[in-house]
């Protein structure tokens, strides 16, 4: 038995003036990228069960965006994975129940690509590569981990099975 791990970076933000971090919207360009990252994914054979948002807004659009695509998928708040380092992702996904098949993270960098980085058991091959020069807004990595409970996800124990961007997608 295996479980699916997605991560999903934010959409692009704005930054607009007299805003904090944790208030800032999508950019015109996050807006329009969130559903079609969620379009690529709902178009694998990946179907999340449970999504964990960062509540950041930039988050909580870009899945507000992606969610008409995916289909039926629990959402819940996470605070915990605003901003968050490694640890507190994994902490984070290591409170999902055992039931849960494949699970979405909707978070931020650099605990995103760092995450990835750091669950993959090998290089990644191309993929790899691609991810560990950027992991750029509104991208996505699905790992594949060989585990029957998100508690015993540890580092060195996936195998990334797609990294795609925005820019993958519409440049092939």
């Amino acid at each position: 038995m295996s479980k699916t791990l997605i991560l999903f970076r934010h959409a692009k933000s704005d930054w607009p003036e007299g805003l904090g971090d944790h208030d800032r919207p999508l950019a015109e360009r996050g807006r329009k990228a969130a559903p079609v990252m969620a379009k690529w994914l709902a178009g694998q054979r990946y179907k999340p069960t449970v999504a964990l948002v960062s509540t950041a807004r930039r988050t909580q659009e870009t899945w507000a965006l992606a969610a008409p695509e995916l289909g039926k998928i629990v959402k819940r708040d996470a605070e915990d994975i605003y901003e968050a380092p490694v640890g507190r992702i994994l902490d984070a996904i290591h409170g999902v129940e055992p039931s849960v098949e494949t699970l979405l993270v909707v978070g931020h960098n650099p605990g995103m690509e760092d995450l990835a980085q750091l669950l993959m058991k090998d290089d990644g091959g191309k993929a790899g590569a691609r991810l560990r020069q950027k992991f750029p807004t509104a991208a996505i990595a699905v790992l594949s981990l060989p585990v029957e409970d998100w508690t015993i996800v540890t580092p060195r124990i996936g195998s990334l099975e797609h990294f795609v961007t925005p820019m993958t997608l519409t440049n092939p």
